[in-house]
């Protein structure tokens, strides 16, 4: 089947997964209590420290919501609300240059082979939206956000969940079968195949020293670099 568009998970698929556990989680964690003391009354940002005070039994304090937030990164947990923190946090950081973005260098050149082809990209990630935006925007491959059509989080649903690549799909107005969805991660590929897409694991060997082969694989088409990713055109 001819492939249409592309879409992308980030972390373990176009960088590494420790720049993320390394270097971005640590200095979200560190900046979260000035950060939510210096801008916790804007409404971008209450916004999202009501919707954890909630689900923790109306938690009163700014502290304890920091408290249980940093838990959370602690916990690598894909919660909404801490994504949607951690991407405001970031974005002061990129714009001070405190890093660059983690690109694997065969990925921005294919990134960048395929959009010239005319293949629709689009990204979804656990990250927030704004957070993807900032993350290609200052990569240590330059800006990339001009390759992609649209970004998705998990606003739209779970990446383990097929209904969210059937409401992607139905976003961007192409068939599911039609769209090669790449990723680390292999229940998010299977919920992916669920829903009609293609797959194929993204398997690093930085990120995963010990590869993915025979049943780990779980039957999606297993490559080490974007530049081994084909892509049916008939």
């Amino acid at each position: 089947m001819p492939v249409s568009a592309i879409l992308t998970d980030i972390e373990g698929t176009t960088s590494s997964i420790s720049f993320v556990k390394d270097v971005l989680f640590p200095y979200a964690r560190r900046a979260l209590p000035g950060f939510v003391r210096e801008h916790g009354q804007e409404p971008d940002v209450r916004r999202w420290l009501d919707v954890v005070a909630t689900e923790h039994g109306s938690i009163c304090s700014d502290d304890v919501i920091v408290e249980t937030l940093q838990g959370w990164i602690d916990q690598d947990r894909k919660h909404t609300a801490l994504k949607a923190l951690q991407g405001l946090i970031w974005e002061a950081g990129y714009r001070d240059a405190d890093f660059a973005a983690h690109i694997y260098p065969d990925a921005a050149p294919a990134l960048r082979d395929w959009h010239a082809q005319g293949y629709p990209l689009y990204v979804y990630s656990s990250g927030s939206v704004p957070a993807q935006k900032l993350f290609f925007g200052h990569s240590d491959a330059g800006d990339l956000t001009p390759l992609f059509s649209g970004w998705f989080d998990t606003e739209i649903g779970g990446k383990r969940e097929a209904d969210s690549y059937r409401t992607i799909a139905d976003r961007i107005g192409i068939a599911p079968e039609r769209i090669l969805f790449l990723s680390d991660v292999v229940e998010e590929l299977d919920a992916a195949r669920e829903a009609g897409l293609q797959t194929q694991l993204v398997d690093r060997l930085d990120d995963y020293p010990q590869p993915r082969t025979g049943d780990a694989s779980r039957g999606h088409a297993r490559v080490v670099s974007f530049a081994d990713i084909p892509l049916p055109t008939a």
